[in-house]
């Protein structure tokens, strides 16, 4: 039950308003740098398809999500540390 409820969690964490801007960032600037090693032959060269482009998204999905994972662990930490300061 509590891997559902952290898991919850940590979806609603992927829109927080709080820790989406620095990982709009990360995302823009790590994706760009893969896109560009993974990608960037095929797209000068006109040769991107629906799947190049999936993979593509992905690209910059990722680096957003791993972001997002860090901050919410960090977040989830400090909480629980002040929790077993305060009791």
């Amino acid at each position: 039950m509590h891997a559902l409820k952290s898991c919850r969690a940590f979806c609603a964490s992927l829109v927080d308003p709080e820790l989406a801007p620095t990982a709009l960032k990360v995302s823009l600037i790590v994706g760009s740098l893969l896109f560009t090693i993974n990608h960037g032959v095929a797209l000068f060269q006109g040769k991107m398809d629906r799947g190049r482009w999936l993979s593509a998204m992905l690209t910059f999905l990722v680096p957003y999500s791993v972001n997002i994972h860090g901050q919410y662990s960090a977040k989830a930490k400090q909480i629980e540390a002040s929790r077993l300061k305060n009791s």
